[in-house]
């Protein structure tokens, strides 16, 4: 479970996120959605603890990340919106070393690496050094890096992004069986497809504030969409969008 409580981050004048209150149950599949700038990777980074709030609190799996980090982060499975790989190590000593920050046993660490690796179509390059990987590639060496300990939270910020149709298919099928075995998935994404096509709840963020949140069905209601709307026309209506570009003249006569 995630729980979000009046998290706000200020940087000098400007109000990134405000006192944002939001809680996550356990086996839910979250999309946070929201526009460039709007505040979503900002609060990710508060959640992760890469940046200190200046006011409000993180509850992970009910462990203060104020106060009990360790507890609170090994919880989690993180994959940011630009991930860190370190390029010297092979594919397969990545995940190894991602499981040793967990303290998996050999045994454990040993099968995981070698089923991820599987998984993610990457077993004919587990021994090549990640330098040489593409970036669709490091994308799911991350991804299965963050899943190597089974987290009972895992937030992503962006995971989509440069993914080939078949990635964006299995990140699809590993969500849904995250959230399947009792876990939280926490998704910031701009693909409202996908998003829709997964997510039990959508919050959407504006200037920093939420300004909805519950199944698609009630954003429709609260934008007064009919029900078969998609969710870009309800996502466009209620950050303040246009709905349907206006005419231009042609661009390229």
């Amino acid at each position: 479970m995630i729980e979000l409580i009046e998290l706000t981050k200020r940087y000098a004048n400007t109000l990134a996120v405000d006192e944002l209150s939001l809680s996550v149950p356990s086996g839910e599949i979250f999309g946070f959605l929201g526009p460039n700038g709007a505040g979503k990777t900002t609060t990710i980074r508060m959640m992760m603890g890469l940046l200190q709030p200046t006011s409000g609190r993180v509850l992970l799996g009910g462990a203060d990340l104020a106060t009990d980090p360790l507890t609170a982060k090994a919880m989690c499975g993180f994959v940011p919106d630009r991930p860190h790989v370190y390029d010297k190590l092979t594919g397969a000593e990545y995940l190894d070393f991602a499981a040793q920050l967990y303290s998996l046993p050999d045994g454990v660490r040993h099968s995981r690496r070698d089923r991820f690796l599987q998984l993610f179509d990457l077993a004919a390059w587990g021994d090549e050094l990640v330098e040489g990987y593409s970036h669709g590639m490091k994308q799911r060496l991350v991804m299965a890096s963050a899943l190597m300990h089974e987290p009972q939270l895992l937030i992503v910020d962006e995971p989509t992004v440069g993914m080939d149709p078949r990635g964006a298919r299995l990140l699809k099928r590993i969500f849904r069986e995250t959230a399947g075995r009792g876990a939280t998935v926490f998704m910031s994404t701009h693909s409202l497809e996908v998003a829709e096509e997964l997510c039990d709840r959508v919050g959407i963020i504006l200037h920093g504030k939420l300004i909805a949140l519950g199944t698609v069905e009630e954003l429709r209601a609260q934008a007064n969409h009919t029900t078969d709307s998609s969710l870009e026309a309800v996502f466009l209506r209620l950050t303040g969008g246009e709905e349907d570009e206006p005419a231009h003249e042609a661009l390229f006569a």
